[in-house]
């Protein structure tokens, strides 16, 4: 299904050069663009560089420094063999971003083929599961679903966990389209509401269509409803917590709203679906809707209780990061009788929350597999940042009788990238690599009015700290156009926002002056971005090593279009399965 991975050597090779690669460079990675000017950072870059880069047209940075895939470079001036060598490495040293059939496909379209006829209906999905589904998350779904239908098949596994299920626009495809068994998890209670009425709605529309004799193909009349639970999937718990929140009986799904009678006499035209008159959000997600596969696990476990017998985690279990034993699993009297085997997928599951899964994975003897998408790693918890800017904090404190295990943190997640020196990521280089390098490209090469921004952002960075030298990187939220303004009034708007009077006198010499080097601020970021998809491939190979410590081979696919969805990663592993049956 794959190409043929990495070998754990040249898994631990690469991050070796990784780390060191990325720590020669680190003053450019861990730089923020808006103190282009206050902290100079063009006289920061070796200063062969300089004459080379200042004068480079937009196009040119795209073709020269950026695009990986340009073959027919055309210099303007001969380049130093240190910038030549920099520009090689990091590309050399990145995953590529495209599969190969995408490499070798049209140059310079935005979307998929799929978006050709219509550019907001993939023309691969079915209608049904278009429904209150941007474009780019259509593209994901299918995509991801696809693959998840394939290992399940793979490994005759039928029971599906989506964590960060939101809206489950994933979970209903594998449900109502690919006929799997599936339970969403999420923390947002409203999300969870959400996802129950476009089910219902999803039924309401298969219903008529069936009444039409004109159901879809990609409808599985036979699968059940997807179950769809509220909570949050605490990164210090273990994975029989993790389990006992699937297992819960506090969950909403179309079971849980009005009957199919009530619907037909609901006369509310474009809203066939909807919450019980008189019940809210929270009413609905204390509606008991049964599970076929986690209730009838969470009935087991009642009966125990019944008889008198211990109902907690066994003495013996295995903590959130102990090894999967050399078969690949953990010991079947480690597990949790009358629990089905599962498959584990987060798509886009942010900050943690991917690490959380890949330590359920390898702990957990009931999860068969996993498809991890990541994103946000500006959110993943480190050691010299164990608590960074919007961490999800839990909803609730942790009561007493919850299971934890000792802190660990979201990177570095393997015994070897933690022991390689200079294998730090600051939050800043990790915001930076969840960048999008395509769309940045395209800026470039349409001379795009928005590359002016960080230049404008940067200039009034020098006028803030001249009136408030300890407001340094203030927020300062989105100016809508800003690129369409004129540099006073965006400094006007900005000054604002900042508690700073918006008449604040500038000097206009030495701002134009600054404005005057956006092609330099244009070019530091670019050298910046460059490096972000270092990064990225370094937090994902860790978790690849991290995966081969504990005995579970795996494989990162680019899966998505990376002009349509840049975080299109998904890092694929298996279990062998160990028949665990009267064990």
């Amino acid at each position: 299904m794959f190409t043929p991975s990495l070998s754990a050597e040249q898994q631990r090779k690469l991050a070796e050069k990784l780390t060191t690669f990325l720590s020669n460079y680190k003053h450019i990675s861990d730089s923020y663009i808006i103190e282009f000017f206050t902290e100079d950072l063009w006289d920061t870059l070796p200063i062969s560089w300089q004459p080379v880069l200042r004068d480079l047209s937009y196009p040119q940075i795209a073709d020269l420094l950026l695009d990986a895939t340009q073959r027919d470079r055309r210099y303007p001036a001969v380049w130093p063999l240190s910038l030549l060598a920099f520009r090689t490495a990091a590309h050399g040293l990145a995953f590529p971003r495209a599969s190969r059939r995408e490499r070798s496909g049209e140059e310079g379209a935005v979307k998929p083929e799929e978006f050709l006829d219509n550019q907001s209906q993939s023309s691969l999905l079915g209608h049904i599961f278009r429904k209150h589904v941007k474009p780019k998350k259509q593209h994901e779904i299918r995509k991801l679903g696809t693959l998840v239908k394939q290992l399940c098949d793979q490994t005759d596994c039928r029971t599906v966990v989506d964590v960060g299920s939101g809206q489950g626009h994933l979970t209903r495809f594998l449900s109502f389209g690919l006929g799997l068994s599936v339970t969403g998890i999420e923390a947002d209670h409203a999300l969870v509401a959400m996802a129950s009425k476009f089910d219902g709605q999803l039924l309401w529309t298969l219903e008529k269509e069936k009444q039409k004799k004109n159901s879809s193909s990609q409808l599985s009349v036979s699968g059940p409803s997807p179950r769809h639970v509220a909570g949050w999937v605490n990164p210090k718990a273990s994975w029989e917590v993790f389990i006992k929140q699937l297992s819960s009986a506090e969950c909403v799904s179309e079971g849980t709203g009005p009957s199919k009678k009530r619907l037909r006499g609901s006369g509310q035209q474009g809203e066939p679906y909807a919450l019980q008159a008189g019940s809210t959000d929270s009413d609905a997600l204390r509606t008991v809707n049964p599970s076929p596969d986690f209730e009838s696990a969470a009935q087991h476990q009642s009966s125990k209780n019944e008889s008198g017998k211990e109902s907690s985690s066994p003495k013996n279990c295995c903590p959130c990061v102990q090894p999967v034993c050399q078969e690949g699993v953990c010991p079947a009297e480690d597990g949790q009788p009358g629990f089905p085997d599962f498959f584990l997928t987060g798509l886009h599951a942010c900050g943690d929350l991917s690490a959380t899964l890949l330590r359920h994975f390898v702990s957990c003897p009931h999860v068969r597999g996993i498809t991890s998408v990541a994103c946000c790693y500006m959110k993943i918890t480190t050691k010299e940042n164990p608590s960074p800017p919007g961490l999800v904090e839990p909803p609730v404190p942790p009561t007493p009788d919850r299971i934890t295990v000792p802190s660990e943190f979201g990177y570095p997640m393997s015994s070897w990238v933690r022991g390689l020196p200079g294998h730090q990521l600051s939050y800043k280089a990790r915001e930076g690599a969840c960048h999008a390098m395509e769309d940045y490209i395209r800026r470039l090469r349409e001379e795009s009015g928005l590359l002016r921004i960080h230049c404008y952002r940067a200039t009034l960075e020098t006028i803030v700290r001249g009136a408030r030298p300890e407001l340094r990187r203030a927020g300062i939220q989105t100016i809508k156009k800003a690129h369409l303004l004129p540099f006073t009034e965006y400094a006007r708007l900005g000054l604002a926002r900042v508690g700073l009077p918006a008449g604040l006198p500038l000097d206009p010499e030495r701002a134009e002056a600054m404005l005057q080097q956006q092609g330099r601020v244009v070019v530091y970021f670019s050298l910046a971005l460059l490096l972000a998809p270092l990064v990225e491939t370094l937090v994902l190979l860790d978790r690849m090593i991290y995966l081969q410590e504990n005995g579970v081979e795996s494989q990162l696919v680019p899966l998505f279009d990376p002009d349509f969805s840049p975080r299109n990663f998904v890092l694929v592993a298996l279990k062998p399965h160990v028949d665990r049956e009267g064990q």
